[in-house]
């Protein structure tokens, strides 16, 4: 499938994403293939997701949200929904292995996974208001559990970057390698998965989905405002600020939309 690369080695599923050109952000059609090869995982020891071309993932392909079309992005917001789920269901240990940007709803990624391990030059960080959207899917909710409330909230509504080290600081991921060195520590890992009792190892994965279970009611509430936003002017101005490679700015674009409303 294009953009998704799905492989086994030593029983364990490694899931590529593979579109750097755009940074591994994900259309439709790739979530679909992403959430298939999770839902398919249970013969597996385990399941790696990483990025091709030196990024991780910058979550959902913003290059539609200029021109809306509502019934796609639609799609694509019950798809992303869908995807992290799937991460949170799956049977098997998830690892993120990162190397690169965890952008946006790639950094939501990150969360919904059960470890992640990232390289020295990684980054993660959201972008939600800075694009005209907001991280409802992991980020606004689950992710205060994992590196606290306050901290959350910087990163969801300031859109902050923040390093590898500061990252594992914070507790969103479990080791920083060098940039050479991911795939030896996610075999290391893997290692010690496979000398564990896969039965019990889900036992106590879908057990410790408390937080995450609690937190899909707020998903669902965030995803039906985030829809009923579609073709807002905030919307509109933040992605084409985005793909004019310009800072956005929102409030004259409500000024100019207000004056064409005075007008009419």
């Amino acid at each position: 499938m294009a953009g998704i690369d799905v492989e086994t080695r030593d029983n364990v599923r490694w899931i590529t994403i593979n579109r750097p050109e755009r940074l591994n952000a994900y259309d439709l059609e790739m979530a679909r293939t992403l959430i298939a090869a999770f839902e398919d995982a249970a013969p597996y020891d385990a399941v790696v997701l990483t990025g091709a071309g030196g990024a991780f993932c910058a979550g959902g392909a913003l290059d539609q949200l200029g021109e809306p079309d509502p019934e796609q992005l639609r799609a694509l917001f019950t798809g992303s929904l869908r995807l992290v789920d799937a991460i949170r269901a799956c049977p098997r240990p998830v690892i993120a292995a990162v190397d690169g940007p965890a952008a946006g709803g790639g950094n939501e990624l990150v969360v919904a996974c059960d470890f992640a391990i990232a390289t020295e030059r990684s980054t993660f960080g959201q972008t939600g208001p800075k694009v005209g959207s907001a991280p409802v899917l992991g980020a606004t909710n689950l992710m205060a559990v994992q590196i606290g409330e306050k901290r959350a909230k910087e990163m969801a509504m300031l859109c902050r970057r923040y390093s590898a080290q500061q990252a594992l600081a914070m507790g969103l991921v479990n080791e920083v390698t060098p940039d050479d060195g991911l795939v030896e520590a996610v075999e290391r890992w893997l290692g010690e998965i496979a000398r564990l009792s896969p039965r019990y190892l889900e036992i106590a994965k879908i057990s410790s989905n408390q937080w995450w279970n609690q937190s899909k009611d707020n998903m669902n509430a965030g995803l039906g405002m985030l829809i009923q936003a579609i073709g807002s002017e905030d919307m509109l101005e933040g992605a084409n600020a985005f793909l004019e490679k310009r800072k956005p700015d929102f409030r004259a674009a409500r000024r100019a939309q207000q004056t064409e409303k005075d007008d009419q």
